[in-house]
């Protein structure tokens, strides 16, 4: 653990504020779930919840199959990082932080599809190899939890309608997997 020099005191109503820097450090925006954990020693561990975390095992299983099938690069991501890619290495995009482009794209929660000529939309700011080719977003009662998306690099084939299609219907199957 790392300190960070800061102190803050419970409130009446056993509330703490985490201060501004450490949220814009840890990207925690106003309603983000916190998960909570103890140890033995008494300390208090806050980690920022992703719904979606629970689903990573079945996602990558989804991305492996359209990757498989398609020749694409497929990825799921929640609204920080990717969490499951196929097609791609996994060492340049899986826990990266979402771009500031990608992270704007899906807050407006639209189907996107890459035409030539369009800005590039990078997916990680940590790699310029890859961009967007398509991506739906993944809400689950109208809340957003991330996005599914087919990566294109310099050598990919232009991206079909089939293609949206594909991760239109993955990302509602997924949005539907997680109001259960």
């Amino acid at each position: 653990m790392k300190a960070t020099g800061i102190v803050r005191r419970v409130d009446d109503l056993g509330r703490i504020v985490i201060p501004k820097e450490i949220r814009r450090t840890l990207k925690i925006r106003e309603g983000d779930p916190l998960e909570i954990y103890t140890e033995k020693d008494g300390g208090v561990i806050f980690r920022k919840y992703s719904p979606m975390s629970d689903l990573q095992d079945f996602a990558a299983q989804i991305c492996e199959s359209i990757g498989a099938n398609t020749g694409r690069i497929a990825a799921v991501s929640d609204r920080d990082s990717i969490i499951a890619l196929a097609g791609a290495s996994k060492r340049e995009l899986m826990d990266k932080p979402n771009s500031g482009a990608l992270g704007k794209l899906m807050e407006e929660r639209k189907n996107y599809r890459y035409t030539p000529g369009d800005a590039l939309v990078r997916v990680s700011d940590s790699s310029d190899k890859y961009h967007l080719g398509v991506a739906a977003p993944i809400l689950c009662q109208g809340d957003l939890m991330g996005c599914v998306m087919l990566l294109m690099d310099d050598s990919s084939a232009p991206m079909a309608e089939s293609d949206q299609n594909l991760v239109r219907t993955v990302a509602g199957f997924l949005g539907k997997q997680m109001e259960c």
